[in-house]
């Protein structure tokens, strides 16, 4: 499994997909469901998903597999580049990060963000964040004319150039760790629900669009109408000396269950998990003896937040693995916090049964 889950990581970091643009990783995921005989479809949106027949509540299980980056704005008469920026990106991590123009498979154009010359940089500049705005690219090529024949234009997207490696101690570095990490634990479970012989319904999800304001599993959710949502992302690791004071969640020491997620940045949503499933993956984790750490954190958002409301209302929980460096060029998780979610996901999935309730009046 370890094996399985690492070589899927390293290989799906090195596909570039924006938000919107996922079509390549899509192609690299169906490809490998198809090598273990599972059946997948895809929806106009982009979305991929993986329905495994069983009795009892019906569950959606889904992760994201765009990631976030730019969109070409506007091309100088010179042939450099100028970015919008696509989903969360952090300024002050941009400055010399070398980047992908994504073109086409085979035709992508490599390029790097800008720094200003060290000896012409003022003193009033040298801690100064340069605003995106003012960010530009520089593909090497002289001219509009020149990168326009490239196959570049307005609205091309562009990604961190991709990356991945791996650390001591099993640790994984690199580009779109969220969430091709989630990626490969899913990729992982279908090969396990193949195998299953009881169960309830699942729908194995890989969305889109989520860090263009959640849009992708909104749909998908719409047409699923799932009891049960269970969500894989990352959680904010807190064990680095910047982070010491948000929390208490470490790499390699187990899976997360998210207990309160609010965004609180331009849009008052989050999640705060149906008591089942709490109740479902605490005593999961205990009984099948899983170290699972708590979070609670504002700032986060992910696409349960809509989720839940499909219908009459879904069941969800947000589950992950903990992450230091998010949104950044080199984001880096734990191998072994892969594999233990992968097991608490599947141990928690085989106690949802006919019987298994979703009335809140039983755990609260």
């Amino acid at each position: 499994m370890k094996d399985r889950i690492r070589t899927d990581l390293l290989d799906l970091m090195l596909v570039p997909g924006l938000s919107g643009h996922e079509d390549r990783v899509r192609r690299a995921i169906r490809d490998r469901l198809d090598a273990i005989g599972v059946k997948s479809e895809t929806d106009r949106l982009g979305n991929l998903v993986a329905h495994f027949p069983g009795d009892g509540p019906s569950v959606m299980l889904f992760t994201h597999m765009d990631q976030l980056g730019f969109i070409v704005r506007r091309i100088e008469a010179d042939g450099l580049i100028r970015l919008e920026r696509l989903g969360g990106v952090p300024e002050r991590a941009l400055a010399a990060q070398e980047v992908l123009v994504c073109v086409g498979e085979g035709r992508d154009v490599p390029g790097v963000i800008a720094n200003k010359s060290h000896h012409a940089t003022a003193p009033d500049e040298k801690y100064r964040v340069t605003p995106y705005s003012e960010v530009f690219v520089d593909t090497g090529l002289p001219s509009a004319e020149a990168v326009e024949a490239a196959g570049i234009q307005i609205g091309s997207p562009v990604v961190y150039a991709p990356h991945a490696c791996v650390l001591a101690e099993d640790k994984i570095m690199g580009t779109s760790v969220d969430d091709r990490a989630g990626c490969a634990v899913l990729l992982e479970l279908a090969r396990l629900l193949t195998a299953r012989t009881s169960g309830p319904p699942v729908h194995l999800a890989f969305s889109v669009q989520e860090e263009f304001n959640l849009r992708g599993a909104l749909p998908l959710a719409q047409k699923l109408r799932p009891d049960i949502a269970i969500q894989l992302d990352l959680m904010l690791a807190t064990d680095t000396p910047d982070m010491g004071g948000r929390g208490d969640m470490r790499l390699g020491c187990g899976p997360g269950m998210s207990l309160y997620s609010f965004h609180g940045r331009g849009t008052l949503n989050g999640v705060i998990p149906h008591p089942a499933m709490v109740h479902l993956f605490d005593e999961t984790a205990r009984s099948a003896g899983i170290p699972l750490q708590r979070s609670a954190q504002v700032g986060v958002l992910t696409d349960l937040s809509y989720v839940q409301l499909v219908g009459d209302g879904v069941a969800g929980i947000d589950m992950g693995f903990p992450m230091r460096y998010s949104h950044s060029a080199r984001e880096v998780c734990d191998l072994n916090d892969l594999v233990a979610l992968t097991q608490l996901l599947d141990a928690a999935l085989t106690r949802i049964g006919p019987d298994f309730s979703l009335d809140r009046d039983d755990y609260t």
